[in-house]
């Protein structure tokens, strides 16, 4: 079997054995490679062992709840975080974005669904590198799309792929607008239907890790009505 035709590598993080063996085998039918863990407080030792392409993470879990899992696990992992829920409210939703999470699915799953979104988080992990070949740097920020290195002055940055391949798209065309239909299809290739905050929840994650103010940003700017702009003036201080 070549690389390209390798299956899926995915760790389901489930204590229901029902719900875990029944997603366990539509994935299997689908053609990944699926092994389970059980319990929160031992996901991370399981990485040494498994290395998955995917997480799909239960938030209700013995050991270490899945909430507290998401915040720690892009220390171990670059991969795509799926978590799922019975708790559906979009504050519940908003909140797991706001740690790690990569999409949110509501229990009970459909398995159909669940193996869409599980491709199409794949699919744009895949598509994320990005094309230039050459760091970007704006005043005391540089970014280097080989190492996903980011400096600011004298302290190194840490992003999630996933943070990463949002600020390279809007420094990549620093001083424009990006409307957020143009940065749905580019990065996660559906439409904005006007209330998804996978975006959302991102910018504000990377301006807090990027030193911009929250209230009033300077250096990823909210243009009210049209998107966000890359102010490539901003990062001198």
């Amino acid at each position: 079997m070549t690389p390209a035709q390798a299956p899926h590598r995915v760790l389901l993080v489930e204590d229901d054995t029902r719900l875990a063996n029944l997603i366990l085998d539509y994935l299997k039918l689908n053609g990944m490679h699926v092994e389970i863990e059980r319990r929160g407080d031992t996901v991370l030792s399981r990485l040494i062992t498994y290395q998955p392409d995917i997480i799909l993470l239960d938030i209700m879990l013995p050991g270490m709840d899945g909430l507290s899992l998401c915040e720690k696990l892009p220390e171990y992992f670059a991969g795509p975080i799926l978590l799922m829920s019975a708790l559906g409210s979009s504050e519940d939703q908003i909140r797991g974005l706001e740690l790690g999470a990569d999409d949110y699915v509501v229990k009970p799953v459909d398995p159909a669904l669940l193996v869409a979104r599980i491709n199409n988080l794949l699919r744009r992990q895949q598509q994320q590198a990005p094309a230039s070949s050459h760091c970007l740097s704006f005043g005391k920020l540089s970014i280097d799309p080989h190492t996903q290195a980011i400096h600011l002055g004298n302290s190194d940055i840490e992003l999630t792929s996933h943070e990463f391949e949002l600020l390279w798209l809007l420094a990549s065309q620093a001083g424009q607008v990006l409307s957020r239909q143009y940065i749905y299809h580019y990065l996660l290739n559906i439409d904005f239907d006007g209330k998804d905050r996978k975006i959302d929840v991102r910018i504000s994650r990377l301006r807090k890790k990027l030193g911009d103010s929250l209230d009033t940003p300077f250096r990823i700017k909210t243009v009210w009505g049209q998107g966000y702009l890359f102010a490539p003036g901003a990062w001198n201080n």
